[in-house]
């Protein structure tokens, strides 16, 4: 009877498993549109639960013994406290701060899966060495590469390029895999494993930090996505060593989701994953020393004059909205130039913001429709029938020297083409570069105008100045 009674509580927790993962798959698929992406996040979220509480009452161990008390009261007082702190972080967090909770996220899963592998390793019932060794790098990894894109996504950190840190990076990736060979294949003591282990750990710990460390830039959403990879393959390693379905499948479609983001917008860039991250984009050049011209200001009632009277405004948003907390005045302009017949689009560029789809979340929360969101290869062929392009808080992402500065940190990158407008108006706080600290010329420009202060204060001038037209 107990044999039939264990094997039947196996099945539904392996079934359960299942369902779960159909969950996640249902989920992933309604979060590519910002307009099911709330649901998505329920039926995710709804998997997640789903697989915790029918582990917690299946699970049973080698001896068909349940989980014990002790331990199932240390499980549900982590999950309660995660559970608050998480509803409380996700209430309190602001939409400026999202890429920097995105990262903080990756690192505690990071963190997380390295240490069960740490923990995992020393259990002589473990059979899946090479599994938790990966595990405990990609982890590490995760753990450290994220914290440090987190401090350089508050400004806590700067870049550090340098050429010979690449060959540093090199040097300590070739001895994290003489360490895993050696702790592998060797017939040493296990003490002595152990504590190469240990070793091991550390040097994974610094290479996610150097790894990081030189990139920033327009390049700070591909790295996002990568950790955020990193993530999930090293859950999968997690649920490899616990052979729990949920986990492998879980980690499976966040590494796979994360690694075809990542690739995606490489292409979007027109730049290779080995380029990223080799190649250290931003914060290093300068480009071709050229006449800069003269800066032309623009009032915000001409400004208001001028898209009033336009048949067709697209406005380009960037960080410095966000930062400006912008984005339901800049709708009510949106609306207020609709209900004078003027079209309005918005044009986003996959690598606007600090992480993928900062501007397409930005403007959702401000009830932005969703078919409004061009994206940059569909905006561009429009720009030169364009009556005023705004470009609100944006510098790298329409910045023309990607396209005719061949010494240009960006040149090859593909930008939305402003300039190719008949008007430009920029809203921005002063003539300062942008995260890629590179001259933006577009700024001297003789069909641009500069509209400088807050982009919130600003926005909320030309909304006053259109309504009393």
């Amino acid at each position: 009877m107990m044999t039939t009674a264990i094997t039947n509580g196996d099945i539904i927790l392996e079934f359960s498993y299942l369902l779960s993962a159909i969950f996640f798959v249902v989920g992933l698929k309604l979060l590519s549109n910002p307009e099911t992406a709330r649901r998505g996040n329920l039926w995710a979220a709804s998997g997640m639960l789903l697989a915790m509480i029918t582990t917690i009452v299946l699970h049973r161990n080698a001896d068909g013994e349940s989980i014990r008390v002790a331990n199932l009261v240390i499980i549900l007082g982590a999950i309660v406290l995660g559970g608050i702190f998480g509803a409380l972080v996700a209430r309190r967090i602001k939409m400026t701060a999202m890429p920097q909770l995105v990262s903080i996220f990756n690192a505690s899963g990071g963190a997380a899966s390295a240490l069960v592998a740490l923990i995992e390793f020393s259990n002589p019932e473990n059979e899946s060495a090479l599994v938790t060794l990966l595990g405990l790098v990609i982890g590490s990894i995760a753990f450290s590469g994220s914290m440090i894109a987190y401090g350089k996504l508050d400004g806590r950190i700067k870049d550090l390029f340098s050429r010979w840190l690449t060959y540093v990076n090199l040097l300590i990736l070739a001895g994290i895999l003489f360490l895993l060979v050696l702790v592998l294949v060797s017939g040493m003591p296990f003490e002595t494993k152990q504590t190469l282990v240990y070793v091991l750990l550390a040097v994974s710990l610094v290479y996610g930090v150097s790894f990081v460390m030189p990139i920033g830039g327009a390049d700070m959403p591909v790295v996002i996505s990568l950790l955020n990879s990193f993530t999930g393959i090293a859950a999968a390693m997690a649920g490899f060593i616990y052979q729990n379905q949920a986990m492998i499948l879980g980690g499976i479609f966040v590494g796979a989701a994360g690694m075809i983001l990542t690739l995606l917008m490489c292409k979007a860039m027109n730049r290779s994953l080995i380029n990223v991250i080799i190649g250290a984009f931003g914060g290093g050049g300068a480009g071709v020393d050229r006449e800069k011209g003269i800066v032309k200001e623009i009032s915000v009632t001409d400004a208001a004059v001028m898209l009033n009277y336009s048949s067709r405004v697209v406005i380009v948003p960037g960080y410095g909205l966000a930062v400006a907390q912008a984005q339901h005045i800049c709708s009510e302009m949106d609306q207020l130039l609709e209900a004078n017949g003027v079209e309005v689009k918005y044009a986003i560029h996959p690598v606007a913001g600090r992480m993928p789809g900062h501007m397409n979340v930005l403007l959702a929360e401000a009830d932005v429709p969703y078919e409004k969101l061009v994206e940059m290869d569909e905006i561009n062929p429009d720009m030169p029938k364009t009556d005023v392009v705004v470009v609100i808080g944006a510098n790298d992402v329409v910045n023309p020297a990607a396209l005719d500065d061949p010494s240009s940190p960006i040149y090859g990158m593909p930008i939305i083409k402003v300039h190719e407008a008949k008007n430009v108006i920029v809203m921005k706080r002063g003539m300062g570069k942008g995260y890629a600290a590179i001259e933006n010329y577009l700024f001297y420009a003789d069909n641009t105008r500069m509209l400088f202060g807050n982009a919130k204060d600003s926005l909320q001038k030309l909304v006053t100045e259109i309504k009393a037209l």
